[in-house]
This record gives C-alpha cells, structure tokens and sequence, in this order.
C-alpha cells in the first residue's frame, strides 16, 4: 500500500516568530501513518530544522537550481539544501512555470539535480483554466510528464512524488471535486504504467488546489490521491493538523 503524505507550501510568507508557533503545533505530530513536510521559504529552512529536529516531520524547499554548482547568483543547489536539512524539494510548481517561466525541460532538469542531490523531488503538473475549458487537462499533463520521463527517466520518477494542482484552484477557494481529482491522478499512473507498471503503482501523486480541513477527507479517499500538496491551509496549524488527520484516517 502506498503511503500517504501532506506537504504544506509556505509560498512566500512567514517569519521567525509565526514560524515558531507553526512549528510547535506541528512538532508532536505521529507521521507513523501518514507523512507530513513543511515547505518553508529559504531563509526559514534552518529554523525548521532547528526547531523540528528528528521528530518526523520532513522538510523540503520551494525550488532547486539545475545546475550543481557554480557562477549561478541567486540560485541554490540540491547539495546546499542537503546541507541544510532538506529532504524533499518542489519542482515545476505552476507559479514557478507561469511566473518564471519555467519549461517542462527545466522542471526536468531540475527532477533530475534534486535525486543527484539526495532529495525527493515533488514534480508539479496541472493545466490552467483556459486549458481544462478547451479539453486539454490531458495533453497538457501528458506533455508534461511525458517530458519528465523522457529527459529524466523512470530512475527519477521511482524517487519522486508528483503533485497534479490544477492552476485554477490554487488559491482561488475553488477545488477540483474528489471525481475529478481521481480521473486525472489515474490518468497520471495510466501514463507511468504504460511505462512501468512497478513504479505507477508505488509513486505518491498528491493532490494540490485548495485543500482545506473541510475537503481533504472527501478527496484523500480517492483511490488514486495519496495525499495532499497545501498551500494557505498549511499556515494555520489547526487546519493542517485537520488534513493530516484526514489523510491518517484514508489509511486506516
């Protein structure tokens, strides 16, 4: 049976002491069940680690420069954040994709550096609004995995997890409902079983859009939604402690 997970993307906020309260909600946490990461920004990545220490609770970062080292300002490297504790890291969220202008070939490069650099790379993909309007969540996510695999490789893909966030309900309070969430993440394995029915059925494929307290039972009891990839619910402790619990209970 495949384990669930809940990873909780900070995006761009935080500080020292709202970290701290976050953090010592979360510190007492069981991960036994259902594991839990806390996504933070990169100058908060040392204080999770200081204030988490070896309880469970994972760490991972925003996002992990291609290259392994050298002249590259403002990037970080997968072995830098090794360094620093990281275990996991995010690849190809869609803000870095529209906002930055990410291809599907970074976001593969960048798949391949984070498992040369010992983390678990969280691989993004989901379609816009205009793009699920015209028909195209299918192509599109194939496009995107099918890129994966092809400059990757399915060594990277038994390391990963993959996240499907439909970019219309990020942060938008609208949620794909748990059936619509289901067909694309079995669509997702469906690709990588065509591939090699070992790693479809042993990756993660979390589900990322709006997940809240109030939804994460209803989806996380999907056969194919291994758990959730939280953004603004994950800054209030009560609430992902709620998500986790429910993904906790999917497994029971």
């Amino acid at each position: 049976m495949r384990s669930k997970l809940v990873a909780g993307n900070w995006k761009m906020h935080g500080d020292f002491v709202k970290n701290a309260a976050l953090l010592g909600e979360l510190v007492t946490v069981d991960t036994s069940v259902a594991g839990m990461v806390v996504i933070p920004p990169f100058p908060y990545l040392a204080q999770c680690r200081e204030l988490l220490g070896a309880r469970g609770v994972g760490i991972g970062a925003q996002d992990v420069s291609e290259h392994p080292s050298g002249a590259y300002t403002g990037e970080v490297s997968a072995s830098m954040l090794g360094d620093v504790g990281c275990e996991y890291v995010l690849v190809g969220h869609s803000e870095r994709r529209s906002i930055h202008g990410e291809s599907d070939k970074v976001v593969a490069r960048k798949a391949v550096a984070a498992c040369a650099g010992e983390l678990v790379p969280i691989i993004c993909v989901g379609e816009s609004l205009e793009e699920r309007e015209r028909g195209e969540t299918r192509s599109v996510v194939e496009r995107q995995l099918s890129t994966v695999l092809s400059v990757a490789g399915l060594d990277v893909l038994r390391k990963s997890v993959v996240a499907y966030e439909p970019v219309w309900a990020i942060g938008t309070g609208r949620t794909a409902t748990p059936e619509q969430a289901q067909e694309v993440h079995a669509f997702i394995r469906g690709i990588l079983a065509a591939r090699d029915e070992g790693c479809a059925a042993s990756i993660g494929i979390l589900y990322g859009g709006s997940v809240k307290a109030s939804n994460a039972a209803d989806l996380f009891a999907m056969p194919d939604v291994d758990g959730g990839l939280v953004g603004g619910a994950s800054l209030v402790a009560r609430e992902f402690l709620e998500i986790h619990r429910a993904a906790v209970m999917a497994v029971r």
